[in-house]
């Protein structure tokens, strides 16, 4: 019987912590068997042997655009690892560790159409208050005794600057078909069942607790993606979507909010690419006070809405 997310953060279940570790333990076998199966595929479609396979993939991630079909090959790379990493270990486990079903990621009845709606806009309004997060994250500093984990993680950042703009450099419309169901869809979904449908929930019932778990499910989200001066930002955002799940009850809201904030990116990006736009929203900075002001306003404002509107859904029980 499915319980509501009000009974489960108010009822400390046994043994919560161990069931984490063989999460833990599900995504990590499933990291290798992606990565595995991410380099037979390659080697399949480019005819290499393991040594050849091996240089290829040094020189993708070092210099990607030297590699013939280097892009669609980063996208494979990417989509393997990222579906077996997060999507298909958390399925796994959600369905053969906790014995239950893709229902039972909800626990309130669906919202009303206007919840869909506000899900989707509120990340978009959210844009100005996160970008000044950016840019304090950006512009940390590290003590001088520390200037050698500055400089290796500046330099992991400047990696994964060159990866992302060699993979959102595209201008037809067929690769934005791919980017977004391989770097948008993809991610939203494991991500999201992962850390807000498992974890976030599994910490609440550890914790009794709801809004600890959410922050620490936020974090443990954004740490996982290794990029440090983003934390911030990502955190921030994890919380959202945390508590867009929390008050809707439905995980698919959480869902639209993730892939709509990160395919707006990219559809800005794929704008620009092909001159429509002038602006390369990767470069924008901090915006403007009064848009961050508005945007502060505008998304308490909405997400009062969801959460009032959330309290008037009967849960399931």
């Amino acid at each position: 019987m499915q319980k509501s997310y009000s009974n489960l953060v108010h009822t400390r279940v046994p043994g919560t912590l161990g069931g984490l570790l063989v999460l833990v333990g599900f995504v990590l076998i499933g990291m290798a068997v992606g990565n595995v199966l991410a380099i037979l595929i390659l080697a399949l479609l480019s005819g290499s042997d393991a040594d050849s396979i091996t240089g290829l993939l040094t020189t993708l991630f070092a210099d990607p655009e030297s590699v013939p079909n280097g892009w669609i090959s980063m996208m494979i790379l990417q989509g393997t690892v990222h579906f077996f990493s997060y999507l298909l270990p958390s399925l796994l486990y959600w369905f053969y560790m906790e014995r239950k079903d893709l229902s039972d990621f909800n626990f309130r009845r669906k919202p009303a159409p206007t919840v869909w709606f506000l899900a989707a806009i509120v990340v978009l309004i959210f844009i100005p208050v996160n970008s000044q997060f950016i840019e304090w994250n950006s512009s940390m500093v590290f003590p001088e005794s520390w200037s050698w984990l500055e400089q290796w993680m500046r330099e992991k950042e400047d990696q994964n600057a060159m990866l992302t703009q060699f993979m959102t450099n595209y201008q037809q419309i067929g690769q934005l078909i791919i980017a977004l169901t391989v770097v948008v869809l993809l991610p939203a979904l494991g991500e999201e069942v992962l850390f807000r449908g498992i974890i976030q929930r599994k910490l609440a019932q550890h914790w009794a607790n709801v809004h600890i778990a959410i922050w620490v499910s936020a974090a443990i989200f954004s740490a996982i993606h290794f990029q440090f001066y983003g934390f911030l930002p990502r955190m921030i955002l994890g919380a959202l979507f945390g508590y867009l799940y929390y008050w809707s009850g439905r995980l698919s809201v959480a869902i639209l909010a993730h892939f709509v904030n990160n395919g707006f990116v990219l559809v800005m990006m794929f704008l620009y690419n092909i001159k429509v736009l002038d602006t390369n929203i990767e470069e924008v900075k901090v915006m403007p006070l009064t848009a961050i002001l508005a945007s502060i306003v505008l998304t308490t404002a909405i997400l009062f809405e969801i959460r009032r509107s959330g309290s008037k859904e009967k849960t399931l029980v």
